[in-house]
Parts: structure tokens; C-alpha cells; sequence
């Protein structure tokens, strides 16, 4: 089995909801800035409105650092509005919210459960060349946290920025950072 991570996000092209519309999200869309497809299993749930919600809390600041958020699931676009019409919780996203009801995006990120036709709660951090720089996979009844998610984008652009610096475990934005040498080996 090969690793997800450092490869290029595979072709895609989907209908979303975003900014009171249908609009089609390609893997172009993404191209250019720092991307984070947030998937999750189905709309009017339990967890999932939770970390839709958190995401939503905490969306100005993925702006600030330059993210756009993008959840996916393999609901229909119609059913994400009228999920965003009727929550007061799902009210509050402004981020595209991705629909995959055929499972090709879900399948090409290894997050598809075949038996039930539904995403796990996986998470994908992409740089602005397409390139995947955080992969996650939670079981379905563990949510996610968006201020370890945003302190892992930091990191990612940290590193892409700083060749040759490496960011320690719980590090953020100003903490001291590591230069991985001979110098460093049984030091830490």
C-alpha cells in the first residue's frame, strides 16, 4: 500500500452549496491556495453537525491563514441545502459543502464504506499544487477538533515555507521550530 501523502489530489468535479447557490467544485478549484476537504458520513446526523459547526466557528480564521474549507459527503447538493436551510447550526457554514453521491471522491481518498454507501469522517490538508500534506481517517463516532486542524495547516505552511525546519509535536505559530541534523540525534 502506498502513502496518500505528498501525491496530488485525483481529478474530481462536483455540485455544491455554497453562498445561497449550486456552484461545481472541481480539483482545479483548489489549485492556487491551501485546501482542507473535510468529509464527513450524512447530513442531519448527530456528530457531524457538531464538527460542521466547529468548522463554521473557526472559518474566519482557516481565511486568515489563507484555507479554503470544502465538506464533503455522499449526500446530494439539494439535500446540503436544505440541511443549511433548516439547522441552525448548518445556517452558520459559509464554506462549500461538497456532494459526492456516487462516492467517486470518497473512493479516490480511500474514505468510502462500501456497505453503507457513506464516508468516513476523513480529513485531507492540500497544498496549493494539488498535493496532499495531512491525511486523516477518524471512526464515525469520533468527531474532530478544528483548532488541532488549523494548528496542523500552520504547521504544513510553516515547513513549505521554511525548507529545512520541521515543526515539533504541539507546535505553534511563533514556538521555536527543529533543523533536523547529526547535531540534533539523541539531543531531544
Amino acid at each position: 500500500m502506498s502513502t496518500i501523502i505528498n501525491s496530488t489530489l485525483p481529478p474530481f468535479k462536483a455540485q455544491a452549496w455554497y453562498n445561497g447557490d449550486f456552484v461545481e467544485i472541481t480539483d482545479e478549484t483548489l489549485r492556487g491556495h491551501w485546501s482542507i476537504l473535510f468529509f464527513y458520513p450524512a447530513d442531519f446526523t448527530f456528530v457531524c453537525p457538531t464538527e460542521l459547526g466547529d468548522m463554521a466557528d473557526h472559518y474566519d480564521a482557516f481565511k486568515e491563514a489563507g484555507v479554503e474549507v470544502y465538506s464533503v459527503s455522499t449526500d446530494t447538493h439539494f439535500t446540503h441545502k436544505a440541511w443549511h436551510d433548516t439547522s441552525e447550526t448548518i445556517g452558520r457554514i459559509r464554506f462549500p459543502m461538497l456532494a459526492d453521491p456516487t462516492g467517486h471522491l470518497s473512493r479516490a481518498l480511500g474514505v468510502y464504506i462500501e456497505e453503507e454507501g457513506l464516508a468516513c469522517r476523513g480529513t485531507f490538508v492540500v497544498d496549493p499544487e494539488g498535493r496532499i500534506k495531512v491525511a486523516e481517517l477518524h471512526d464515525n463516532s469520533i468527531g474532530r477538533n478544528a483548532e488541532e486542524l488549523l494548528r496542523k495547516v500552520r504547521a504544513a505552511q510553516f515547513v513549505a515555507e521554511h525548507d529545512g525546519e520541521v515543526c515539533p509535536a504541539r507546535w505553534t505559530p511563533g514556538a521555536p521550530t527543529l533543523k533536523p541534523g547529526v547535531d540534533l540525534v539523541g539531543k531531544i
